[in-house]
């Protein structure tokens, strides 16, 4: 199946275009640093990978995107235009949760993986990984809490297992990394996990190739696995906008 990916998650703007062609897969695939362009980028690069691949719209049997958290904006953008090509061209739609594409890259790490999110308002998003499963829920956390959710992990390693180290990685990695270095040294869980943490810092390519990855190993549009309930879906923001926030009893905006 020709598969379409669509990451707009965060300022890495990323599609790629799977193709079966004679039993082999390829992919094709754009990414820039778009910045809040994406809406901008997004169908001139769906119609340049297609000009590519010698495929029309047609041709694409299922469409994936980021499902969040990331960027409020750029999440309503990768989605209406994963269901409006989906509900156009009569195929399956689904969204992965954009943590888990930033840590299956890192599934072989021997210790914890926390990919990272800029979150704004001195927090970030996160969630905690061992062997590539999920060893807790996403997060919209400060630095303290991530500190002593890290710790409270490390102090529960895999039995018989060695002491554990922590990869923080993904676009606001480093950001976190550097919070956490200003934490007091009796803040709950800080000296442990600054003990453990080892920061990637080199910089990490869009989601698009991972989520087409993730559509090919899982079979994730074999056999109708991608119900048609996931065109009533919508991104998982984690927190509220600053609008809900602000949107006070009566539908009236707080002063």
């Amino acid at each position: 199946m020709n598969v379409l990916a669509i990451d707009t998650a965060t300022e890495r703007f990323s599609v790629a275009l799977g193709a079966e062609r004679d039993g082999k897969a390829e992919t094709w695939l754009f990414e820039a640093d778009a910045g809040m362009r994406h809406s901008e980028l997004a169908v001139d690069c769906l119609d340049l990978l297609l000009l590519k691949a010698g495929l029309k719209a047609a041709d694409v049997g299922g469409v994936v995107c980021t499902g969040g958290p990331g960027s409020f904006t750029g999440l309503r953008i990768g989605f209406s235009l994963a269901k409006g090509l989906a509900l156009s061209l009569g195929i399956p739609f689904a969204p992965v949760p954009t943590l888990d594409c930033l840590a299956r890259p890192f599934s072989s790490w021997p210790g914890i993986a926390v990919p990272v999110l800029d979150a704004k308002k001195s927090a970030f998003f996160c969630a905690l990984y061992r062997e590539g499963r999920r060893a807790g829920p996403d997060m919209d956390a400060a630095p303290g809490e991530i500190a002593l959710a890290l710790a409270e992990c490390l102090a529960a390693p895999p039995e018989g297992g060695p002491p554990e180290r922590v990869l923080l990685f993904g676009p606001g990695a480093e950001r976190l990394y550097g919070s956490l270095k200003l934490l007091p040294k009796d803040a709950p869980g800080a000296a442990g996990a600054m003990a453990a943490i080892r920061l990637e810092k080199r910089a990490r390519p869009g989601n698009a190739e991972t989520l087409l990855e993730i559509a090919r190993e899982t079979g994730l549009f074999e056999k109708g696995r991608a119900s048609a309930e996931n065109l009533f879906a919508g991104p998982r923001y984690i927190r509220e906008s600053d609008a809900e926030i602000n949107l006070g009893a009566g539908g009236r905006i707080r002063a």
